[in-house]
């Protein structure tokens, strides 16, 4: 599994947006126990804390020791550096285990082997994760072309699993039937450019050209802003929730 966000963990924190409480309404809905959750590729925590207000125990893992630091902690939260796909025992059970914005770094079969073998009778797997952002307007024309044509090179190849729509990965699970979900925020211009730099890409290009590409388009968007001080944004949420 790869790390891209360890280097700039406080920013991933801060920056990225949260998930709608119509996801966890919807997942808590599947299950009738709430005893043990693994959110496992946690990074923040962001999904770890949700769980614990509705769960006796979450397990909360992830390879960066860097974003664990960031997660807020919980009496009933346990933290651990683990990867995706080392073994786990198997004596541990989930009534839940989650991955959010984070199994296309993994290796499917590995991990699959520990979703399998702990996830309890009854319990659920959820796979989530979040496409580009949208707007109104002009600005769009200025996001779509930094994703496909300035960051284009610079995605891991991995990037493509989100592309289209978590449905070309492997998901050897009982599906279940998924609402319409997405991510809505309201942002001033820079917690929209801050958040651009989250973008792995972003740094990748940085790192191979010398200067962030958000100086390409910052005039762009300063001109395509339009005369408001904060933005609606749209980010389409994808959600795969299987059985065994």
């Amino acid at each position: 599994m790869k790390d891209n966000f360890s280097n700039h963990a406080a920013d991933y924190a801060q920056f990225r947006p949260t998930y709608p409480a119509e996801l966890y309404s919807y997942l808590f809905s599947l299950i009738t126990d709430k005893d043990f959750a693994w959110d496992c590729g946690t990074g923040n925590g962001q999904i770890a804390v949700e769980l614990a207000k509705n769960f006796n125990h979450v397990w909360a893992t992830d390879l960066s020791e860097e974003q664990l630091k960031q997660a807020p902690k919980r009496k009933n939260i346990d933290y651990e550096v683990h990867i995706a796909e080392k073994p786990i025992n198997e004596k541990q059970k989930f009534d839940l285990i989650t991955v959010a914005q984070a199994i296309h770094w993994f290796d499917f079969e590995e991990f699959y082997k520990s979703v399998k073998l702990c996830l309890k009778p009854n319990g659920i797997f959820a796979v989530i994760g979040y496409t580009v952002l949208h707007t109104e307007g002009a600005l769009n024309e200025v996001i779509e072309r930094f994703y496909k044509k300035i960051t284009d090179p610079y995605w891991d190849p991995e990037r493509n699993y989100l592309d289209d729509g978590y449905l070309t990965i492997p998901f050897p699970f009982k599906e279940e039937v998924v609402p319409k979900l997405e991510i809505k925020v309201n942002w001033e211009k820079q917690q929209f450019l801050n958040y651009l730099n989250t973008w792995s890409a972003v740094k990748h290009y940085e790192k191979a050209n010398g200067h962030n590409p958000l100086t390409l388009i910052e005039d762009e968007v300063d001109l395509k802003w339009g005369n408001t001080e904060k933005r609606d944004f749209i980010f389409p949420l994808l959600v795969r929730v299987g059985r065994l």
